[in-house]
């Protein structure tokens, strides 16, 4: 229920107004799931006393004045309302399961199979089911038997950095119930006093920002041309006049840390990032391979988008500096995009070759200030469309 008034009433971000659009409307699904069974008294209980209930957007209603600008009002939370509890078993086309089903299924069912099923039910979910703004745009689906939660957030509420951020300052460590979950600490720059700051160290900064300058200039460009003027060729994998209500099928794959490690250092200054882009290039090459042989040549472009975290700090941020209005490391959709081509190569070629071309290309966003600039152009865009920034 809203509070009376609307002294109190926020806009909306240009970035939060674009996530609300029919076309963007964007929801966050986080499956989280446990060892042992879930209590739910226990989990209304902590959500009761939580920072995420008292966290401004978490209690705040989406309204529209009368001119339909969307602003965020504060409203009383209703835990019962945003708890969502499934007492029965799902099977993997997200069907209950009958009684005399469900216990046989329990005893032959494997981790495979419970996932399958709770992937399945999260992407019935992401089609069939948009939020309601009677409540705050959240909702927890607690799946009993699959001892599982599904968080559902929308993405106007913040983006992954911020909701990381404030899943990880919610959570304690299993050994210390009052301790906060150790972070990878940030690498700083080093600095020598003095020593190596000649001539050469000079030579050095004045090329970083020359490259700068110019790989701005054309990923900036290139990112305007291929936005307005560019389509990729059509494939498999490209939509189509209402794609937003096609069936949608979850799948999960699982990447071993230590492996990712294994081929990060069979190239030089490669980063987890780069291995990840690799995997995900050579992944679409030999889907799109397998699906239309012969059909493609070899070298094809297609377009993706990586967003990239713009706070100052890279990585989980501290959630008392995300609070503050002022700060630049504010809570929010604070990001921006990049474009990154994935090439189509046919199987067989060297694996690494997916690896080394990632690098090259996002070595080269690196240098520049695209994904910034694509930030400032969607603010500007949203503002001229009448929204009310922050």
């Amino acid at each position: 229920m809203a509070c009376p008034g609307t002294f109190s009433d926020e806009p909306l971000t240009p970035a939060g107004r674009l996530f609300l659009q029919s076309q963007t409307n964007i929801i966050i699904h986080c499956i989280l799931r446990g060892k042992n069974p879930i209590d739910i008294d226990a989990v209304k209980s902590t959500l009761r006393s939580s920072l995420m209930v008292r966290h401004p957007r978490f209690c705040s209603l989406l309204v529209r004045d009368k001119n339909g600008f969307e602003h965020w009002r504060k409203a009383q939370v209703d835990i019962d309302q945003h708890v969502i509890v499934i007492d029965k078993r799902l099977d993997k086309s997200d069907n209950f399961l009958d009684e005399s089903r469900r216990f046989s299924s329990e005893e032959g069912e494997g981790d495979d199979d419970d996932e399958a099923a709770v992937n399945q039910y999260v992407a019935d979910l992401s089609v069939s089911s948009p939020l309601s703004t009677d409540k705050p745009l959240w909702e927890i689906h607690i799946l009993v038997p699959h001892k599982c939660a599904v968080f559902r957030i929308h993405h106007a509420l913040g983006d992954g950095i911020s909701l990381m951020s404030m899943l990880m300052a919610s959570c304690r460590r299993a050994d210390d119930a009052d301790a906060l979950p150790r972070m990878v600490p940030e690498k700083s720059a080093e600095f020598k006093d003095g020593k190596g700051r000649d001539w050469f160290w000079l030579f050095g900064i004045l090329w970083g920002f020359l490259k700068m300058v110019c790989f701005t200039v054309m990923f900036v460009m290139e990112f305007v041309v291929s936005s307005l003027l560019v389509c990729d060729r059509k494939t498999v994998i490209s939509g189509g006049e209402g794609v937003e209500l096609w069936p949608r099928k979850l799948a999960t794959a699982r990447f071993l840390l230590e492996d990712m490690r294994v081929v990060k250092k069979a190239i030089p200054n490669t980063t987890i990032n780069d291995v990840l882009f690799g995997v995900v290039s050579s992944g679409l090459s030999r889907y799109l391979d397998h699906r239309t042989p012969n059909a493609l040549h070899e070298g094809l472009r297609m377009t993706g988008v990586a967003m990239v975290n713009l706070r100052p700090q890279t990585g989980f941020q501290d959630l008392s500096q995300l609070m503050k209005g002022a700060a630049e490391a504010r809570w929010g959709n604070k990001f921006g995009l990049i474009l990154l081509p994935v090439y189509f190569k046919k199987a067989g070629n060297n694996p690494l070759e997916y690896v080394k071309r990632a690098k090259r290309m996002v070595d080269r966003k690196k240098h520049s200030l695209e994904a910034y600039f694509s930030y400032r152009i969607g603010d500007l865009v949203m503002s001229l469309l009448g929204s009310k920034v922050e």
